[in-house]
């Protein structure tokens, strides 16, 4: 069954809370163990109260052991007992849409219904060189897909005649269970990608590693500013991501910055095309003008004490009026203890805060 939202906002809006599994290891961890470690976070999350747990999806280094985010939601709903599992995302463009379809189906068939998928375009060209694809085709694969996955849904055999992708008749199975289709979040940051998530009604996305919180409320601006029918905009749930890390102990608090800081600098790295992969590993390659660490804590990262935390979250939420906010609560090379502690003191002293 859905895990129902637990926190009121602004104007009789709900928020809830999810927690993000990237499953990466800048040591290079043994991959059983990396794998067993998301499956005890979403075991926690499911115990504390949090409302979803997302899979990313990456391939090729250890920024992320997560290739296929819907087989490890799937597993993930078969060993959690109410939370929600969901992709954040499936880079549509690496995949043929038909088969993302079947998958898509068969997560929420599995799961009982409790799926959300996230889609996105992807934004590492080290990953799309790999497979033989450009970023440059993204935005156009990714529109086709969107176009036959919805279509497979409708479960009627259908054709298609695209740039990228081309068919016959078919049909899809199986169908999913939720009607018409388990919940799409996309991921987007430009004015354009918001456009055409919203032109569809999907849930949006947007920050995360990187992206100040002005940024956030540049987004809502432009959001409000776009003509939207008024039953469309209230039925489309807005979303941003963080970098968390709650504790009493400040003294925790540089060394906890330094993971945050790896994982975006390798996040931009991948982003730019200037990556170091040596054998596998990602290596965090410093860029110009990197924020401090005052500045991570005040602009980019929810990280500190509970009341510190509870602070910023406040600032996300009235600079974006989200109601939905994912916390990434295991990045670098964080331990096990640092992060289920962390997840316990965020479920109990600041998402109460908000109730």
């Amino acid at each position: 069954r859905r895990a129902q939202p637990r926190t009121r906002l602004l104007g009789g809006t709900f928020m809830d809370f999810g927690t993000f599994l990237l499953l990466q290891s800048p040591s290079a961890q043994d991959h059983s163990t990396i794998f067993q470690r998301g499956i005890d976070i979403a075991q926690h999350a499911d115990k504390l109260g949090f409302d979803s747990v997302w899979c990313a999806e990456h391939h090729f280094s250890t920024y992320g052991y997560l290739s296929r985010p819907l087989q490890f939601a799937t597993h993930l709903a078969a060993v959690t007992e109410r939370i929600r599992v969901g992709s954040a995302v499936v880079v549509l463009p690496l995949h043929h849409p038909l088969i993302v379809a079947e998958e898509i189906a068969t997560a929420d068939v599995l799961s009982g219904g409790r799926l959300d998928v996230g889609f996105g375009r992807g934004y590492q060209p080290y990953e799309f060189e790999r497979l033989g694809l450009s970023l440059d085709d993204s935005r156009a694969r990714f529109d086709e897909a969107v176009d036959i996955i919805l279509k497979a849904f409708e479960g009627e055999p259908f054709s298609y005649d695209g740039e990228h992708y081309s068919f016959g008749e078919t049909s899809v199975f199986p169908r999913p269970i939720q009607a018409p289709r388990p919940p799409i979040w996309v991921v987007g940051q430009s004015t354009e990608s918001i456009a055409a998530t919203v032109k569809r009604g999907f849930n949006i996305v947007s920050g995360g590693f990187g992206v100040p919180i002005d940024r956030l409320r540049a987004f809502r601006k432009a959001y409000d500013e776009m003509d939207i029918a008024p039953e469309v905009r209230s039925k489309i749930r807005l979303s941003t991501q963080r970098p968390v890390y709650v504790t009493h102990d400040e003294s925790e608090l540089p060394a906890i910055v330094e993971q945050a800081r790896w994982n975006m600098r390798v996040t931009l790295s991948l982003r730019q095309g200037l990556q170091r992969v040596e054998k596998g590993r990602a290596i965090a390659v410093p860029f110009d003008n990197e924020p401090s660490d005052e500045e991570l804590l005040e602009r980019y990262f929810v990280i500190g004490t509970p009341k510190t935390c509870i602070a910023r979250l406040e600032e996300i939420r009235d600079a974006m009026r989200i109601d939905h906010f994912n916390a990434s609560c295991w990045f670098g090379d964080l331990s096990q203890d640092q992060v289920l502690k962390s997840m316990k003191l965020f479920a109990e002293e600041v998402m109460p805060a908000f109730q």
